[in-house]
């Protein structure tokens, strides 16, 4: 690791640990790569000066990227990835693009109806927008908007967005359209969803061919892009100076667009817990999918804390995913986040649980990836305090490929010093919870997720959880955070 420089206060060290997830690359990205979008972009060497640099090439920094040449399209822009764009998060979620509606309850509660109305309809366009982009692109076919269905496949989860729905009708608002029982088991496919909504600017999206694509497109207009290149340390003073292996780039702003990377940095990772979610994907299957109806393109996820989450694709695969897996100690991603197949027996059994009909469909993939879970359950864009110059937006919570459009425009802004993106004030700051240090947060942590997982056991089963796990599981410091229920992590997670 570099010594700090001349010029320079502090360093920002960032992952010791090489961010390497080729041995776990997505359904989506090889699809993406053996579909023609494998362009490499240079390993940066050397030493430069830019206007902005962003460190991530996923949908947040390249949407960032983007808007800044929208905006402002005389500023220098490097983006730098450390392994290819759309390899991170951006890869490897479930491919659901989501509105923050769902969330509208906590965004009341944290700046106000006003602007929980305005944030709605910003992240509702963000979607749409994300579609217009893809017919630009002539990618039209990575966009599906399909609607998703916000579904029970329990009795206790019946009726867990009633809250939400008052108080969105209560302000004018009405994204969901009320279906019967029988028309919510008929959309996703199975007679295993009760009850549920339906919100229709919702869209499932190839999620690799969309990142690949905006790599594409802010190279061409103008970014300077270089993968394989992992920033080590961003040193803070007189200057910035963002430092690699083989050189480093002195930047104005930088903008750390790194998902759940961004919570080693302390005052980041203060107001995050690092989790996994792990997705598996059947064979192709199309004539089957079109037997029980689920070949329309619907995202479906469920009410359950541990979520499921689940999509066909366009070749008649069924997507399942599950949110709630390893968790990480001192926010520190390791390879056991990086290890596809590891609950690959376990989500299947969910799968086979909601569709029964599919007990005999072969398992062909499987994927994982670490989420950065913010204690608000809304993400947080915020300069750090000893640096200034350097950039953070983290905490999307597993729904991030809708709202990632959003987050672009508003931190072009920041970063262009155009203003602060219309953001409230508790949008700009990290949220806090009282976690206990190490090892306490982790092992209780575990202790935690592993009584939902029982809790949740037991409602399916039609049993009522004992005592002291329902005891555990209210102990679990996002369960306020999302949805006026108990959730964890969204159906768009890795």
């Amino acid at each position: 690791m570099a010594s700090i420089s001349r010029g320079a206060t502090g360093i920002i060290r960032l992952s010791r640990r090489r961010v390497q997830t080729s041995g776990g690359r997505s359904l989506w990205l090889r699809e993406a790569l053996d579909g023609g979008d494998s362009y490499d972009y240079p390993q940066f060497e050397g030493a430069t000066k830019t206007d902005v640099c962003i460190i991530g090439g996923g949908f947040t920094g390249l949407w960032t990227a983007l808007e800044i040449k929208r905006i402002a399209p005389e500023t220098d822009v490097t983006l730098l990835e450390a392994d290819i764009c759309g390899a991170g998060a951006s890869g490897r979620n479930g491919g659901f693009a989501l509105t923050w509606w769902a969330h509208f309850q906590h965004l009341v509660e944290l700046c106000g109806p006003e602007e929980a109305v305005k944030l709605g309809q910003r992240a509702q366009r963000a979607v749409q927008q994300i579609g217009e982009f893809c017919e630009r692109h002539q990618i039209a076919d990575a966009f599906q908007m399909q609607g998703w269905v916000w579904a029970a496949t329990n009795a206790q989860q019946v009726g867990d967005w009633e809250q939400t729905v008052k108080l969105l009708e209560r302000f004018g608002v009405a994204p969901y359209e009320p279906r019967s029982r029988a028309q919510i088991a008929e959309l996703a496919g199975s007679a295993q969803h009760l009850d549920g909504l339906f919100e229709p600017i919702s869209a499932a999206v190839q999620p690799a061919r969309l990142a690949r694509a905006l790599a594409r497109a802010a190279h061409n207009a103008g970014v300077r892009i270089h993968e394989h290149s992992q920033v080590a340390s961003i040193e803070h003073g007189q200057h910035t100076s963002v430092v690699l292996a083989r050189g480093s780039v002195n930047a104005d702003q930088v903008v750390l667009a790194a998902n759940a990377w961004a919570a080693q940095i302390p005052e980041i990772g203060a107001g995050l817990v690092v989790v996994a979610s792990d997705v598996i994907a059947t064979v192709p299957v199309p004539e089957r999918l079109a037997a029980i109806g689920m070949n329309r393109g619907v995202c479906v996820s469920d009410s359950r804390r541990l979520v499921n989450y689940y999509r066909p694709t366009l070749d008649g695969r069924m997507v399942f995913g599950k949110g709630g897996g390893t968790l990480a100690y001192a926010n520190a991603i390791g390879r056991n986040f990086d290890h596809p197949g590891r609950r690959a027996a376990a989500i299947r059994s969910q799968l086979v649980r909601t569709y029964p009909s599919l007990w005999d469909v072969a398992i062909a993939d499987s994927w994982s990836g670490p989420i950065d879970y913010s204690l608000s359950g809304m993400p947080f864009f915020v300069r750090l305090r000893d640096a200034p110059s350097v950039l953070v937006c983290a905490g999307f919570s597993g729904d991030g490929v809708g709202p990632s459009r959003l987050a672009g425009e508003v931190l072009a802004e920041m970063a262009t010093g155009l203003g602060d993106g219309d953001l409230p004030r508790a949008l700009r700051t990290v949220p806090s919870a009282p976690l206990p240090p190490e090892p306490l947060r982790y092992l209780g942590g575990r202790a935690v997720r592993a009584a939902i997982a029982r809790k949740e056991r037991a409602e399916d089963l039609h049993m009522r959880p004992g005592p002291i796990t329902k005891l555990l599981a209210g102990l679990d410091p996002t369960s306020s955070a999302d949805r006026g229920s108990e959730r964890v992590a969204g159906p768009d997670e890795h």
